[in-house]
């Protein structure tokens, strides 16, 4: 009779570690790591982006009660566009939301409207041609479509070189010298060993600095 064992957390760091084998660095990094866990559960696009500009420039905590201020002025806390359009302006700035970011929530509401922000149509797309699509919203670029395809459909493969945490955590493993702007072709090349589990680097990445973002933001884009 063949008993078979739990992994336990080493033993999943491991399994973590030996896919970056090829950089002794990261491997080094994740080796001594806490394991990250690693969801298959994806979130509806829509309701991603809603999430992401709420939380631009803003802390965890402040993001967590916007949104739920937000949320609770929709039936069953679902942001239904039509509604998200017939709220005005007053309504949208009372539970904190800035004028900027309300725009650009009404942008997402519209696109949604007009049956742009389908899952079924979106969620299988390269991520590149995914990348494109949602950066035709007004307030969304670059870095929070590459956060949507990292937290909110689990792609594997997504290097965020824009992403102010993974220039710190890089800067520090590999002794970058350049400024952010002049270091992203280098990260780049750096991170061509870690393919196809960029994402899950970049999360070790940023737990070496305490900072695992959700899906939101310190940096303006």
């Amino acid at each position: 009779m063949t008993v078979r064992l739990k992994p336990t957390s080493s033993t999943m760091a491991n399994a973590h570690a030996s896919l970056f084998r090829q950089d002794p660095i990261l491997y080094q990094l994740v080796l001594q790591a806490s394991e990250i866990k690693i969801s298959d559960a994806s979130r509806p696009i829509y309701e991603a982006l809603f999430s992401s500009v709420i939380s631009q420039q803003l802390s965890v905590k402040a993001a967590a009660t916007i949104k739920a201020r937000f949320l609770a002025l929709f039936p069953e806390n679902y942001p239904d566009p039509g509604l998200v359009l017939s709220l005005s302006v007053e309504q949208m700035r009372a539970v904190g939301l800035s004028r900027q970011k309300i725009g650009y929530l009404q942008n997402i509401a519209e696109h949604k409207a007009a049956g742009k922000l389908e899952d079924d149509q979106l969620a299988h797309l390269p991520d590149e041609e995914l990348i494109t699509q949602l950066i035709e919203i007004k307030g969304i670029g670059r870095w929070t479509a590459e956060m949507i395809l990292m937290f909110a459909l689990h792609r594997p493969d997504v290097m965020p070189v824009d992403d102010l945490g993974i220039y710190n955590a890089m800067k520090r493993l590999y002794s970058l010298e350049d400024a952010h702007k002049k270091a992203r072709a280098n990260m780049m090349k750096l991170s061509e060993p870690w393919r196809p589990h960029r994402t899950l680097a970049c999360r070790y990445l940023w737990q070496s600095l305490n900072n695992v973002p959700e899906v939101s933001s310190e940096i303006k884009e």
